[in-house]
């Protein structure tokens, strides 16, 4: 069980709901694009798959889930993630920047940014994942 208080002097209140409640977590079954990156230095690891669907000439990411192991700011900034892309077009979702991802969270702890980068690689990943395998 996670208790709030030992977060609430780090994490914002979205955080804490993110790491309480995470949303978007599982895996989707053959995914249209599918990516996994780690960092190192701290152990996470972020595993994002995307299913796209077309609607006219545009593209754009009808679900998104992950599976993460690490620390709390690396669940939350995955689980934002996945609702800031949720719906957008492929061109909108590469724009997704790191910076929103810790403005949506309600910031993060200097530590912890680098879990909002992995978060968004991980999307660029798997955007390019389908774009490579769309044509064959």
């Amino acid at each position: 069980m996670i208790m709030t208080s030992q977060f609430s002097p780090l994490y914002s209140k979205k955080v804490i709901d993110l790491i309480k409640n995470p949303r978007n977590m599982g895996e989707i079954k053959n995914p249209d694009g599918v990516a996994t990156v780690g960092n190192r230095v701290c152990g996470d690891i972020m595993r994002l798959y995307i299913r796209i669907r077309n609607k006219g000439s545009r593209e754009y990411i009808k679900d998104i889930k992950f599976q993460t192991l690490g620390c709390a700011a690396a669940i939350a900034s995955s689980s934002i993630l996945t609702e800031i892309a949720k719906g957008k077009s492929l061109k909108t979702a590469q724009k997704i920047t790191n910076q929103e991802v810790v403005r949506k969270l309600g910031g993060l702890p200097e530590a912890k940014l680098h879990c909002s980068v992995l978060a968004v690689e991980a999307l660029q990943k798997a955007i390019d994942y389908y774009k490579k395998n769309e044509k064959k």
